[in-house]
């Protein structure tokens, strides 16, 4: 059942080795309450191509993004990944050690982390970027707890628009510190006033942009709102490729930029893994959390790389860390870079502005549907639409015709009565004019 190698007179010797009596005894610290006290309702063992054939009919239970006009969003969304970017993150250059502490060893990371800080840097519009973080969610979290050792300040102000996801995560960083989170209401339409929310005691307001229900606003005034009381901004987003055509959080005079990768060089791969960005001004970098790559010569003079600044605990006295995050995405990151290398600046934009055109495609095929309403006004290639009945079933049903119809908010507040109605949908150069009418049409269906 268990592919362990070690027979019965094995685990006595072992046993008797260590003075223990039995092998429950090894776990009496666990409480009983905590122990299993008979097996897991499993299969019984079975041979590698019996186990293969069973989890392969699991696996064809799904539905697959690639196997049907796909409109989801909310965080993952399907792009196209080049197949020349899968080819080249395998290349020896790049398989080096996993953490290149030894940068005589390890310049093939540390220039693609490099040239990856240098995008994420570009395209935020910010100063200095890190390499890199776990993904968009905890990226949020450690910005909300960088404004609060540069503030000083205990008070953080979530917008109504922050996806749910990294609303929670941000939640959990910060439980156990004296922290006060303030977490707005929900807001559709992208009409909140976040600026009268800015207190003496706030250490940042963080927006997402364009927000989970797809609203662009421009938060110039808001970032002058919160300098002006010695906050900080905090702008995170969830698709990246929206900076390919929006005005970039830098310009806007944001602080912190929290954002997600995985639209670009990474697939959905049903949930994961996914890659963090975070940028941040210049003279807030030593309180950036993460490691920085730093262009650099050797002793002849060549051109080489070196980690510049790594303030987690594994490096530093812990008392001075910034942060505990002990990954950076590697592989996703280099798939990153890779894609934005492939794209260039012209190729990033148009890919951004092929992702408007559908959307807003769909958004006025959507309009012509009797009973549904377009509630998103400005987006880039997502946007939120009212039923005239609750949305998960519908999503469910149109799921059986192969559409993936986008995602209810529902999901998200099961207890908000008020949201059943809701729907995110998203369009990207992915879907196809086809994709976009049988979605109209099966929606019409369902929505009499």
């Amino acid at each position: 059942m268990r592919y362990l190698p070690h027979t019965e007179a094995d685990r006595r010797a072992m046993l008797a080795a260590i003075g223990a009596p039995s092998v429950d005894a090894l776990y009496r610290d666990v409480p009983p309450a905590a122990r299993l006290t008979k097996p897991l309702d499993l299969p019984p063992h079975a041979g590698e191509l019996e186990v293969e054939r069973a989890l392969s009919a699991m696996a064809a239970k799904n539905l697959a993004a690639g196997d049907a006009a796909c409109f989801v969003g909310a965080g993952a969304y399907r792009h196209h990944v080049p197949a020349s970017v899968d080819a080249l993150i395998q290349r020896s250059e790049f398989l080096t050690s996993y953490t290149p502490y030894q940068p005589e060893i390890a310049q093939g990371t540390l220039q693609y982390l490099f040239e990856f800080q240098t995008y994420v840097a570009l395209i935020t519009g910010m100063e200095v970027a890190n390499a890199s973080m776990y993904d968009g969610a905890t990226a949020t979290a450690e910005a909300a707890l960088m404004a609060r050792r540069l503030t000083k300040r205990s008070r953080i102000v979530l917008s109504g628009g922050l996806h749910p996801h990294y609303r929670e995560v941000t939640a959990t960083f910060l439980r156990n510190l004296d922290s006060n989170i303030v977490a707005l209401p929900l807001d559709p339409r992208g009409t909140e006033d976040l600026i009268r929310h800015i207190t003496p005691d706030t250490a940042c307001v963080v927006v997402q942009y364009p927000d989970f229900f797809g609203n662009l606003r421009d938060f110039t005034a808001l970032a002058a709102a919160c300098h002006a009381a010695g906050a900080l901004l905090v702008v995170a987003m969830s698709e990246v490729v929206a900076l390919g055509l929006v005005k970039s959080p830098g310009e806007m005079g944001a602080d912190i930029v929290a954002a997600e990768g995985k639209s670009l060089g990474n697939a959905l791969n049903f949930g994961g893994p996914y890659v963090g960005l975070f940028a941040t001004r210049e003279r807030f970098v030593r309180q950036m959390p993460g490691r920085l790559a730093g262009e650099t010569v050797d002793a002849d003079g060549r051109r080489g790389w070196v980690l510049t600044l790594a303030t987690r605990e594994q490096h530093i006295r812990r008392e001075k860390a910034t942060s505990n995050i002990c990954t950076s995405s590697g592989l996703c990151a280099l798939a990153f870079t890779i894609h934005m290398a492939l794209l260039g600046e012209d190729g990033f934009r148009r890919l951004a502005e092929l992702n408007h055109a559908k959307a807003v495609q769909l958004a006025d095929a959507l309009a012509r549907v009797p009973g549904v309403e377009v509630l998103t006004k400005s987006f880039f290639n997502e946007l939120t639409v009212a039923l005239p009945k609750p949305a998960a079933p519908i999503v469910d049903a149109l799921a059986r015709q192969k559409i993936l119809a986008g995602v209810p908010v529902s999901r998200f507040h099961t207890d908000d009565p008020k949201v059943a109605n809701l729907l995110v949908l998203a369009a990207t150069e992915t879907n196809t004019d086809d994709d976009i009418k049988r979605l109209a049409a099966a929606l019409a269906e369902h929505v009499r």
